[in-house]
């Protein structure tokens, strides 16, 4: 390892600076190593961890496979700048006896009020007319506007993110369904049924699922057919969990009336046909970000660092991995 402090690695990050991180890391009496801003592809992270051998790797998006773990016999905790864990080898930490935590709770108000937003807008025609107006359009007979407590908003995924937005939409008086496979003891907010059912009673349909093997391309072509004609689909989750193609011809047939879309499985790389639909509501990957949750984030996740480098338990660990003496620990 580099220098006589523990490193650890940023990988990348998606805000301009990393003085956050920075300051937690080297006040705790380690050293920060930045990588490149954009997320790099693999094989550049696996460049970077054999130069700098980390004992700890902050990630945002960059992709940490099984050989960048393996290239650094010091690395005790890969820490994950948000919630999902889908470019983390998690099998491969696990199996090379290296924690992985992430911070679940830091952006729960935002992404919710995302989902929201997307409804909100789609019920009240905000883009559209906007869109209309701006192209010298004043025709206020032709909106075809929805009073949102008739409808019936279905949330695929019930976790923390899942359970304050049926909490916003019940406040407006929706009739809430959820489906998830760990439903929670408290279902007062929510009536649990399964995908299918979810997808023909509901009016829009929300993913707050993760992304993992099971969940990959669980909205494709025969899930959008089952939903209700003039229906609205928000994905503030995953672009992973949706078929795009799929959907993108499910709005070009109008078979959807709407569609807000947080996130691609192309991203950053939007396809023309979807760009080209104007039920098509689009925003870069931001659901989860505003002044108050990026700090949060940027703190939380480097204070999990500290606390393993430490030799503390994190408090949010995603896996268990096999004990083994810690390098720093032979110092």
């Amino acid at each position: 390892m580099t220098g006589s402090r523990p490193i650890v690695l940023l990988t990348d990050r998606a805000w301009p600076d990393d003085s956050v991180e920075r300051g937690v890391v080297e006040t705790a009496g380690f050293r920060l190593v930045a990588g490149p801003p954009e997320p790099a592809a693999a094989q550049v992270i696996e460049e970077l961890m054999l130069e700098h051998r980390p004992a700890a790797v902050l990630t945002c998006w960059a992709p940490v496979s099984a050989r960048a773990i393996r290239s650094s016999p010091d690395l005790q905790v890969v820490a994950r700048l948000g919630v999902g864990l889908d470019n983390i080898d998690v099998a491969s930490a696990t199996e090379a006896g290296v924690l992985v935590t992430n911070v679940p709770d830091y952006c729960v108000a935002e992404v919710s009020d995302h989902a929201v937003a997307m409804v909100l807008a789609w019920t009240r025609g905000i883009v559209i007319s906007d869109r209309a107006v701006r192209a010298g359009q004043w025709e206020p007979a032709g909106a075809r506007l929805r009073r949102l407590s008739t409808l019936t908003c279905g949330i695929v995924g019930y976790g923390r993110i899942g359970r304050e937005t049926a909490r916003k939409l019940a406040a407006f008086g929706c009739r809430v369904l959820a489906t998830d496979p760990n439903p929670p003891q408290d279902r007062s907010l929510a009536s649990f049924v399964d995908l299918d059912s979810l997808l023909t009673e509901s009016d829009v349909v929300i993913l707050h699922a993760p992304l993992v093997p099971q969940t990959r391309g669980l909205i494709g072509k025969d899930q959008l057919s089952r939903m209700r004609p003039g229906s609205l689909l928000v994905n503030v989750s995953r672009g992973g969990l949706v078929d795009t193609a799929a959907l993108t011809e499910a709005l070009v047939g109008g078979h959807l009336s709407g569609a807000g879309l947080d996130v691609l499985d192309t991203e950053p790389d939007v396809p023309a046909d979807l760009l080209a639909q104007p039920t098509a509501v689009l925003t870069p990957h931001i659901a989860f970000s505003s002044d108050v949750s990026l700090t949060d984030l940027r703190r939380s996740a480097a204070e999990e660092v500290v606390r393993v480098l430490r030799g503390e338990p994190p408090l949010h660990p995603r896996n268990t991995p096999a004990p083994r003496t810690s390098p720093l620990e032979k110092r």
